[in-house]
């Protein structure tokens, strides 16, 4: 027999005393890799019959006040934070107004977390420039600000891995070869007129973005030089314009992110033992990526001689 009865969430809420909602905290919201994440994590909350809210804190000054207020008690039941390192007063508020916490991107102790080899990463991805035989090869990292939560720990694993694979070939690291700019199409094409303006030039450059090596491939070509017969261009994200300009990337499985960290949240919502998961990682070869110039044009003679200080290979490896 129907009675025409439903459920009213309201009173469900009032009685179970969950809001069934939850919140998810980005630096910034208009960027590929969060609005990515975003849709991917709230599209599986939902599905388990969550709402989502959003929050946004680009600066130190948003970032203390959302910690200091107490406006979550009552309002969600956990909060997905991406890409911002918690701290232990952060976790503090949080667990003080009843809140479930799941990372992407970053690291607490007996926190669960989704997240990315970036040491392991970056070292693939110039192991990768290295066998191609690039000997001077760049860094463009993400400048850190105080005046804003972007940059966080993944790109300084990835720094880390590409100073493993250069110790690792014997290769110096070159501060003049590491350039950090805000991490933006302008950034990059910004880090990249750094490096071009340098007394030598480096052959290829590892972008921890890939919308910083977007900015460093429009200054490359402006410039008059060939990609990849010139200069080769390694970026990180898979970002969805990447296969259309032909970037040589390290794709990261970004949606994949989001919807891990959703599960993990879900999990900690439950009472699950917090789990930490890594996504692996992969190269795209796509085509700004080649071998230097001075390899691809030698002469097929001289091809296998042993290299001396006084060949092209051996000149770049004294400097």
């Amino acid at each position: 027999m129907e009675l025409g009865y439903f459920v009213s969430p309201a009173a469900s809420r009032l009685a179970t005393g969950k809001t069934k909602t939850v919140g998810i905290v980005v630096p910034v919201l208009a960027k590929w890799f969060f609005g990515k994440v975003i849709g991917e994590a709230a599209q599986a909350l939902r599905q388990a019959g969550f709402d989502v809210l959003l929050f946004e804190l680009s600066t130190p000054g948003q970032r203390s006040r959302f910690f200091a207020s107490k406006h979550l008690s009552g309002r969600t039941d956990g909060i997905l934070m991406i890409a911002l390192q918690p701290s232990a007063t952060e976790l503090e508020a949080l667990a003080g107004q009843g809140q479930a916490v799941a990372l992407i991107g970053a690291f607490a102790p007996g926190l669960g977390s989704v997240s990315v080899d970036d040491v392991s990463a970056g070292r693939d991805a110039v192991r990768y420039l290295l066998n191609l035989g690039h000997e001077r090869i760049a860094f463009i990292g993400i400048l850190e600000k105080e005046s804003t939560n972007l940059g966080g720990i993944p790109p300084k694993r990835r720094l880390a891995g590409y100073r493993e694979a250069l110790a690792e070939a014997g290769m110096p690291d070159r501060p003049t070869l590491k350039v950090f700019e805000e991490n933006s199409v302008a950034g990059g094409a910004s880090a990249m007129t750094r490096l071009l303006a340098a007394g030598r030039a480096p052959t290829a450059a590892f972008v921890v973005s890939d919308e910083m090596a977007f900015g460093a491939l429009m200054v490359l070509r402006q410039a008059g030089l060939d990609i990849p017969g010139d200069f080769s261009v390694l970026g990180f994200d898979n970002h969805e314009l990447a296969e259309v300009v032909g970037l040589t990337t390290m794709d990261h499985d970004v949606a994949q992110q989001g919807r891990e960290g959703a599960a993990i949240l879900l999990e900690a919502m439950g009472g699950s033992v917090p789990a930490i998961r890594t996504i692996p990682t992969r190269l795209v070869i796509r085509e700004t990526t080649a071998p230097p110039h001075y390899l691809r044009h030698r002469p097929p003679e001289t091809m296998e001689t042993e290299i001396t200080p006084d060949t092209p290979a051996g000149r770049e490896g004294t400097q």
